[in-house]
Protein backbone atom coordinates (compact mmCIF):
# COMPACT_ATOMS: atom_id res chain seq x y z
CA UNK A 1 0.00 0.00 0.00
CA UNK A 2 1.15 2.86 -1.14
CA UNK A 3 0.82 6.29 1.00
CA UNK A 4 1.58 10.34 0.43
CA UNK A 5 0.58 12.39 3.46
CA UNK A 6 -0.69 15.75 2.53
CA UNK A 7 0.74 18.41 4.41
CA UNK A 8 -0.80 22.43 3.71
CA UNK A 9 1.30 25.33 4.52
CA UNK A 10 1.65 28.80 4.68
CA UNK A 11 3.84 30.58 6.60
CA UNK A 12 4.71 27.00 9.15
CA UNK A 13 8.07 27.68 9.52
CA UNK A 14 7.88 27.14 13.22
CA UNK A 15 6.19 24.37 13.60
CA UNK A 16 6.93 22.23 9.88
CA UNK A 17 10.24 21.23 10.95
CA UNK A 18 9.22 19.42 13.94
CA UNK A 19 5.81 17.93 12.04
CA UNK A 20 8.04 16.52 9.59
CA UNK A 21 10.06 14.91 11.54
CA UNK A 22 8.20 13.32 13.76
CA UNK A 23 5.97 12.06 10.86
CA UNK A 24 8.59 10.34 8.90
CA UNK A 25 9.96 8.45 12.41
CA UNK A 26 6.22 7.55 13.27
CA UNK A 27 5.53 6.50 9.48
CA UNK A 28 8.45 5.81 7.57
CA UNK A 29 6.57 4.07 4.85
CA UNK A 30 4.40 7.50 3.95
CA UNK A 31 5.72 8.98 1.56
CA UNK A 32 4.93 13.04 1.97
CA UNK A 33 3.98 16.20 0.24
CA UNK A 34 4.37 19.86 1.34
CA UNK A 35 2.16 22.18 -0.35
CA UNK A 36 3.31 25.35 0.47
CA UNK A 37 1.25 28.82 -1.13
CA UNK A 38 4.50 31.03 -1.96
CA UNK A 39 4.95 31.22 2.48
CA UNK A 40 7.11 34.41 2.41
CA UNK A 41 7.91 32.93 6.57
CA UNK A 42 10.85 30.75 4.32
CA UNK A 43 8.43 27.63 4.71
CA UNK A 44 9.14 26.44 1.10
CA UNK A 45 12.75 26.89 1.45
CA UNK A 46 12.73 24.72 4.69
CA UNK A 47 10.47 22.28 2.30
CA UNK A 48 13.21 21.84 -0.78
CA UNK A 49 15.72 21.49 1.96
CA UNK A 50 13.51 18.75 3.24
CA UNK A 51 12.80 17.32 0.43
CA UNK A 52 16.74 17.48 -1.66
CA UNK A 53 17.81 15.64 1.80
CA UNK A 54 15.17 12.76 2.16
CA UNK A 55 13.87 11.10 -1.10
CA UNK A 56 10.18 10.61 0.39
CA UNK A 57 9.80 14.46 0.57
CA UNK A 58 8.56 16.34 -2.17
CA UNK A 59 7.05 19.75 -2.64
CA UNK A 60 4.08 21.18 -4.59
CA UNK A 61 4.94 24.99 -4.77
CA UNK A 62 1.51 27.31 -5.40
CA UNK A 63 1.74 30.97 -6.77
CA UNK A 64 0.07 32.03 -3.54
CA UNK A 65 -2.64 31.54 -0.76
CA UNK A 66 -5.50 30.07 -2.08
CA UNK A 67 -6.96 28.32 0.74
CA UNK A 68 -6.69 25.23 2.48
CA UNK A 69 -9.36 23.29 -0.07
CA UNK A 70 -7.52 24.22 -3.37
CA UNK A 71 -4.25 23.42 -1.47
CA UNK A 72 -5.68 19.70 -0.81
CA UNK A 73 -7.03 19.47 -4.18
CA UNK A 74 -3.86 19.86 -5.95
CA UNK A 75 -1.74 17.32 -3.35
CA UNK A 76 -4.74 14.78 -4.77
CA UNK A 77 -4.24 15.77 -7.98
CA UNK A 78 -0.34 15.38 -7.77
CA UNK A 79 -0.92 12.12 -5.74
CA UNK A 80 -3.37 10.52 -7.80
CA UNK A 81 -1.17 11.14 -11.49
CA UNK A 82 1.67 8.85 -9.09
CA UNK A 83 -0.64 6.24 -8.25
CA UNK A 84 -0.39 6.31 -4.33
CA UNK A 85 -3.04 4.09 -3.12
CA UNK A 86 -3.98 6.13 -0.02
CA UNK A 87 -3.71 9.74 0.47
CA UNK A 88 -3.79 11.57 3.90
CA UNK A 89 -4.89 14.89 4.82
CA UNK A 90 -2.39 16.48 7.80
CA UNK A 91 -2.05 19.68 9.26
CA UNK A 92 1.42 21.18 9.46
CA UNK A 93 0.99 22.50 13.53
CA UNK A 94 1.10 19.63 15.30
CA UNK A 95 -2.14 19.53 15.63
CA UNK A 96 -2.75 16.25 14.08
CA UNK A 97 -0.68 13.45 16.03
CA UNK A 98 1.94 12.00 13.43
CA UNK A 99 1.60 8.66 15.92
CA UNK A 100 -2.13 8.37 15.56
CA UNK A 101 -1.53 8.15 11.65
CA UNK A 102 -1.03 3.76 11.70
CA UNK A 103 -4.88 3.85 13.40
CA UNK A 104 -5.96 5.56 10.57
CA UNK A 105 -3.87 3.73 7.93
CA UNK A 106 -5.11 0.65 9.55
CA UNK A 107 -9.10 1.38 9.59
CA UNK A 108 -8.55 2.88 5.76
CA UNK A 109 -8.23 -1.03 5.13
CA UNK A 110 -12.41 -1.51 5.28
CA UNK A 111 -13.36 2.03 4.99
CA UNK A 112 -13.71 4.75 1.58
CA UNK A 113 -12.90 7.48 3.97
CA UNK A 114 -11.28 7.55 7.60
CA UNK A 115 -11.76 10.63 10.03
CA UNK A 116 -9.38 10.77 12.55
CA UNK A 117 -12.33 12.09 15.27
CA UNK A 118 -12.15 14.39 18.52
CA UNK A 119 -16.07 13.49 19.11
CA UNK A 120 -15.88 10.01 19.54
CA UNK A 121 -15.61 8.03 22.66
CA UNK A 122 -11.98 7.89 22.64
CA UNK A 123 -11.44 10.69 21.02
CA UNK A 124 -10.19 14.45 23.01
CA UNK A 125 -8.83 18.09 22.31
CA UNK A 126 -5.82 19.35 24.57
CA UNK A 127 -5.31 23.34 25.45
CA UNK A 128 -8.46 24.49 23.33
CA UNK A 129 -10.28 26.98 25.09
CA UNK A 130 -14.50 26.44 25.69
CA UNK A 131 -15.50 28.81 23.00
CA UNK A 132 -13.51 26.59 20.61
CA UNK A 133 -14.74 23.37 21.64
CA UNK A 134 -18.41 24.73 20.91
CA UNK A 135 -17.64 26.24 17.45
CA UNK A 136 -16.15 22.78 16.96
CA UNK A 137 -19.06 20.51 18.22
CA UNK A 138 -21.65 23.55 16.92
CA UNK A 139 -20.42 23.74 13.59
CA UNK A 140 -20.55 19.21 13.26
CA UNK A 141 -23.85 19.29 14.90
CA UNK A 142 -25.41 21.87 12.60
CA UNK A 143 -23.65 20.03 9.43
CA UNK A 144 -24.62 16.54 10.46
CA UNK A 145 -28.02 17.72 10.80
CA UNK A 146 -28.48 20.03 7.90
CA UNK A 147 -26.49 16.90 5.58
CA UNK A 148 -28.37 14.46 6.97
CA UNK A 149 -25.10 13.11 7.71
CA UNK A 150 -24.17 10.41 10.47
CA UNK A 151 -20.14 11.47 11.42
CA UNK A 152 -19.46 12.81 14.54
CA UNK A 153 -16.81 15.62 13.56
CA UNK A 154 -17.98 16.39 10.06
CA UNK A 155 -15.20 19.50 10.28
CA UNK A 156 -12.23 17.49 11.18
CA UNK A 157 -8.84 17.81 9.16
CA UNK A 158 -7.19 14.44 9.58
CA UNK A 159 -8.43 12.26 7.36
CA UNK A 160 -6.92 9.26 4.94
CA UNK A 161 -8.72 8.50 1.29
CA UNK A 162 -8.48 5.75 -0.55
CA UNK A 163 -7.69 6.34 -3.65
CA UNK A 164 -10.93 5.29 -5.22
CA UNK A 165 -12.64 7.88 -3.35
CA UNK A 166 -10.87 10.28 -4.54
CA UNK A 167 -11.11 9.20 -8.05
CA UNK A 168 -14.89 8.97 -7.99
CA UNK A 169 -15.10 12.34 -7.11
CA UNK A 170 -15.56 15.14 -9.06
CA UNK A 171 -12.39 17.34 -7.71
CA UNK A 172 -12.69 20.29 -10.41
CA UNK A 173 -16.34 21.14 -8.93
CA UNK A 174 -15.48 21.42 -5.26
CA UNK A 175 -15.29 25.19 -4.86
CA UNK A 176 -14.83 25.29 -0.85
CA UNK A 177 -11.57 26.83 0.29
CA UNK A 178 -11.64 27.53 3.71
CA UNK A 179 -13.10 25.38 7.11
CA UNK A 180 -16.21 24.27 5.06
CA UNK A 181 -13.52 22.47 2.79
CA UNK A 182 -13.94 18.65 5.43
CA UNK A 183 -17.50 19.04 5.25
CA UNK A 184 -18.10 19.46 1.82
CA UNK A 185 -15.95 16.14 0.69
CA UNK A 186 -17.16 13.89 3.48
CA UNK A 187 -20.62 15.45 1.89
CA UNK A 188 -19.89 14.33 -1.34
CA UNK A 189 -18.09 10.71 -0.35
CA UNK A 190 -21.32 10.13 1.62
CA UNK A 191 -23.72 10.93 -1.45
CA UNK A 192 -22.00 8.12 -3.16
CA UNK A 193 -22.59 5.91 -1.29
CA UNK A 194 -18.97 5.04 0.14
CA UNK A 195 -18.11 3.88 3.84
CA UNK A 196 -16.86 6.36 6.33
CA UNK A 197 -14.85 5.50 9.43
CA UNK A 198 -14.22 7.59 11.96
CA UNK A 199 -11.30 6.57 14.80
CA UNK A 200 -10.56 8.61 17.88
CA UNK A 201 -7.73 10.50 17.91
CA UNK A 202 -6.26 13.20 20.46
CA UNK A 203 -6.09 16.71 18.79
CA UNK A 204 -3.50 19.26 20.17
CA UNK A 205 -3.60 23.02 20.29
CA UNK A 206 -0.72 24.45 18.08
CA UNK A 207 1.97 25.65 20.21
CA UNK A 208 3.89 27.61 17.90
CA UNK A 209 3.23 29.74 14.73
CA UNK A 210 -0.33 31.65 14.19
CA UNK A 211 -4.07 29.96 13.52
CA UNK A 212 -5.46 30.46 10.53
CA UNK A 213 -8.93 30.56 11.60
CA UNK A 214 -11.12 33.41 10.77
CA UNK A 215 -14.29 34.41 10.91
CA UNK A 216 -15.13 34.55 7.32
CA UNK A 217 -13.81 31.35 7.41
CA UNK A 218 -16.65 29.85 9.61
CA UNK A 219 -19.48 32.03 7.80
CA UNK A 220 -18.53 30.71 4.73
CA UNK A 221 -18.72 26.90 5.79
CA UNK A 222 -22.17 27.93 7.93
CA UNK A 223 -23.84 29.55 4.71
CA UNK A 224 -22.33 26.91 2.19
CA UNK A 225 -23.90 23.73 4.44
CA UNK A 226 -26.99 25.67 4.55
CA UNK A 227 -27.06 25.92 1.02
CA UNK A 228 -26.03 22.03 0.33
CA UNK A 229 -28.85 20.79 3.01
CA UNK A 230 -31.14 22.67 1.71
CA UNK A 231 -30.48 21.57 -1.82
CA UNK A 232 -30.30 18.43 -1.36
CA UNK A 233 -33.71 18.39 0.66
CA UNK A 234 -35.41 20.11 -2.32
CA UNK A 235 -34.52 17.54 -4.84
CA UNK A 236 -35.66 14.64 -2.57
CA UNK A 237 -38.81 16.49 -2.60
CA UNK A 238 -38.86 17.24 -5.84
CA UNK A 239 -37.66 13.97 -6.98
CA UNK A 240 -40.96 12.22 -4.63
CA UNK A 241 -43.45 14.61 -6.53
CA UNK A 242 -42.06 13.28 -9.71
CA UNK A 243 -42.30 9.49 -8.95
CA UNK A 244 -46.08 10.44 -7.78
CA UNK A 245 -46.71 11.87 -11.31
Amino acid sequence: MRVVTIIPTFNEIESLPLTLARLRKAVPESDVLIVDDNSPDGTGDFADDAAASDPQVFVLHRAGKAGLGAAYIAGFRWGLDRDYDVLVEMDADGSHRPEELPSLLAAVDSADLVIGSRWVPGGSVVNWPAHRKLLSRGGSTYSRAMLGLPVRDITAGFRAFRRETLESLDLASVESVGYGFQVDMTFRVARLGKTITEVPITFVERELGASKMSGNIVFEAIGNVTKWGLSARWAKLAGRFRSKA
